[in-house]
Formats: structure tokens, sequence, C-alpha cells
């Protein structure tokens, strides 16, 4: 029996004795109002989410050699976060535990008096993941070895460039946003970066969806090696006449798998803090819309999109391939299962993801001069084959689309994230802008905007 046959086994043997102690329980025990249900739900989520965030910020510095605080994650990290989330998570408990060499173990987040805690589970080669209420932390852990990376000081923007980059950190390009970084590389050369207090070359941030696109690049690597085709079936649906079937790698990159989602933009809030698996999450939901029809970006199609290529990580693993790339402070985490949750659990930092859009226009091949994406990838991924959403961008295949956008060469693409994470990539000026934040929910950094002063300081 595989390794994931036996995870589902112990799942229905969890599930049956859920359902008997259901049964068993008084009538009283079960009455309660949905409001309440929904309050202690939320409870359960913002726990979920104060114990992983505290636990990825934190292990993922000091694996790169730097440093984070519990205060600098509550500043920033759970500070401005989505509601009803935001009221509860500050008032919760929670202690950092750290094994006998220092390094993080676990964090647990206490929510409920009669319910075990939230736990997020650390290990260093694949960073931090959420148990289950009520999950044991697996017994083995795995250690990265030390990578001796010299990060040295930032590159300090000069002139023109130097101006927009400050506007970054103010108000310019959005009331109320709040820029951790921004970096500036043109030719393959830092031109100028700049980081908020407490953050610096060495510390990452979630990239939340900015996930998406390296998913995408993780599939292009996945057809470079043989091990995938876009234009076949994904591996969705549960039988032959299902016609889930039909639904391709190329429809799931594009956001066009035409399976329902529940809500719009697909917040998979049980995965992202409340324990569930890739598995149980997002690959049952039931098809809409004819596949290739109509565009509904979802974390789901990211996610199904990882799962038909994840055998390919047998030979190649993410942590691999970004070590092919120089990106040794990228972490791709995963679910309690293993299942890498590349819709939007990767951690990075900005002069990592510029190394991505250097790849980008560099297509698909590596400083050595060894290709690690296909030939044509680069066009691929920023071609608008597929319906395209209603808005100011179009879309590619894992990628954002500037080809509409007043001011920015019609080639521009961009890789986009919750919070204001920006890899914003334009080929016919060699350009690669980077700009992360902590932007709180409702504001919304104009990127268009700040690419645009970005170009015209280049040109004085």
């Amino acid at each position: 029996m595989t390794q994931k046959a036996c995870h589902k086994a112990q799942m229905m043997r969890h599930a049956f004795a859920a359902a008997a102690l259901l049964a068993a329980a008084p009538l009283a025990a079960q009455s309660t109002t949905q409001d309440d249900i929904s309050a202690r739900y939320d409870r359960a989520l913002a726990a979920g989410y104060k114990a992983l965030f505290l636990c990825s910020a934190i292990a993922n510095a000091e694996r790169n050699g730097t440093t984070r605080t519990p205060e600098s994650v509550a500043a920033w990290e759970l500070t401005g976060i989505q509601s009803p989330l935001d009221a509860v998570v500050h008032d919760l408990p929670y202690t950092i535990d750290r094994d006998s060499d220092g390094e993080i173990r676990q964090v647990v987040v206490e929510w409920a008096g009669d319910m075990p805690p939230r736990i997020a589970v650390h290990d260093s080669r694949r960073g931090c993941s959420q148990l289950p209420i009520g999950g044991a932390p697996h017994p083995i852990r795995t250690k990265r070895p030390r990578i001796n990376v010299e990060h040295g000081d930032p590159v300090v923007p000069v002139g023109a460039l130097s101006a927009s980059v400050e506007q970054a950190f103010g108000e310019t390009h959005g009331n109320g946003t709040r820029t951790t970084a921004v970096l500036v590389q043109r030719g393959g050369t830092v031109l100028g970066e700049r980081y908020a207090p407490g953050f610096g070359p060495a510390v990452p941030q979630r990239t939340w969806s900015v996930a998406k696109s390296i998913a995408a690049t993780l599939v292009g690597a996945a057809v470079l090696e043989g091990h995938a085709e876009v234009g076949r079936s994904a591996g969705l649906g549960s039988a032959p006449n299902d016609r889930r079937r039909t639904i391709t790698i190329d429809h799931l990159l594009r956001m066009a798998s035409g399976r329902y989602s529940d809500t719009a933009g697909n917040r998979t809030d049980p995965l992202y803090y409340g324990g569930s698996s890739v598995a149980e999450t997002a690959l049952h939901w039931p098809l809409i819309h004819a596949p290739g029809s109509v565009f509904r970006y979802a974390n789901n199609d990211t996610l199904a999109a990882i799962e038909a290529v994840e055998p390919s990580f047998e030979t190649q693993s993410p942590a691999e391939f970004f070590a092919r790339l120089g990106m040794h402070d990228t972490v791709a985490e995963t679910d309690w299962r293993g299942d890498y949750i590349l819709s939007s659990q990767v951690w990075s930092t900005a002069r990592d993801l510029a190394r991505l859009g250097q790849l980008y226009l560099d297509d698909g091949v590596l400083p050595s001069g060894e290709r690690v994406l296909p030939e044509g990838w680069v066009e691929y991924v920023a071609s608008p084959a597929g319906p395209q959403p209603d808005g100011p961008f179009g879309y590619g295949a894992g990628f954002w689309l500037l080809n509409d956008t007043p001011g920015v060469p019609a080639d521009a693409f961009a890789a986009m994230g919750n919070r204001g994470q920006h890899i914003v990539i334009v080929p016919s000026l060699e350009l690669v802008i980077v700009r992360r934040g902590e932007d709180p929910a409702g504001q919304r950094f104009d990127i268009a905007g700040f690419t645009r002063d970005v170009i015209a300081s280049l040109d004085e």
C-alpha cells in the first residue's frame, strides 16, 4: 500500500470514529447556533493562521541566517489580515518550542479550552506545515545542511530611480499600503533595492499567489524533463465517464478548469489555516462549465496542476530546482501529508524572486547555458490564449499580463500575490521589478503606476 493510500485509510478510520462519537453524544451537546459554530471555526482558523505565520516567518528567516521576532511578525504578518480573523488572532496565547540545537520544532497556539491547540511543525528542508486539529507531529524531522550564502548589503538606488523607490514606501501608490522591499534589476544587474526596518536581503516573506507563477515554472521544468504535457489530462475525476478527465494542465494553469469554487478568488481557508490537506481541499470540486470556456481565478486549479506533476518531484524537488537557480533562500512548504501548497505557501526573498524574473528574461536558460525551461515557455506563460478575466490585467498561464496597461510595454507580465507581492518582468527592457509588502486587507498597491514610474526614472 502506498503512503497516500495509507493516509486515506487512516483518514477513513478517523471519520468513522468521529461519526460514532457524534452519534453517541447527547442531543444537548449537539445543539448550537450557526453563529456559534462560525465564531468557533473562525477562532480555530485564526489560531492556525498565527501558528503557521509565527513558525514560517521566524524559522525560515533563521534558516537564511537572519532573525525575525514574534513582535515583528505580529506587527507585519498578523496585522491587517482578513476579517474576522483580525479581531481574534492577537489575543490567542502561543508557545514557540525549540530543539536542543535551538531550531524551532513547533509553534503551539491555544484557541479553545475543550480542544487541542493548533500546531505548526517545522522541518528546515521543507519549512513549516500546519497539523489538523488534534494531529501529532511526525516523529522524523530532517535538517537542511547549512549553506553559507553571502547576502551583502543592499544596493542603494541613485538618481531618479532613488526617488521612485522612495515613493513605494509612502502612499503615492496606495493609501495605507505597507511596503517591505523593493528591488529593481536591469540586464541582470541590481540597480537598487530598499527594505523596511527589520527586513533585508535575507529575510523571506510568504509569496502568497506569486507562488502560482512559481508553480507554473515548476510545471515547465517537468515538461522539459518529459514528465508532463500541458495539453494532456490533469488526472482529475474519479472514473472514465467523469468529464473532469478532460481538464488539462493547461486549463488549470489558465484558471479555466470550469470547476466550481465556493468563493470569488477561492480562498481555501480550510487548507491555508484550518489544517486540511491538498487532497481533501482542492481536487474534488464539480464541473459547472466546459473546460477552457470560463476564467475563474482559483487556488484549487494551481494545486491540481501541481498534483498532476508531483511525481516529477521525485527526480527534481522544488528545493533542488530553486538551488539550480541560486534561489537558496526560498522554501516551498507543504501540507501535513507532504503535498506542496504551491498556490500560496512559498517563502522567498526579493533577491530570489528577481532571480526567477531573470530566468524568464533569459528564456529559461541559466547563466551557465543550461536550459531549465522548455523553448517557448516564456511565450506560453505570457500569452492570453485562454478566457480572460474582467479587470485591468490579462492572464496567461500562471502569470498576469500587463499587455493593455498604459505606459507599460505590451510584453510585460507579472507574478502577483496577496498583500502586495509582485514580480514585474519586461522583456523588451530587460527589466525585473520586485515589490514586497504586507498591505492591509482592502488596500491595494498600484503596481502598474509604480512600474510606469520606475521605467520613466530609468530614462532620465
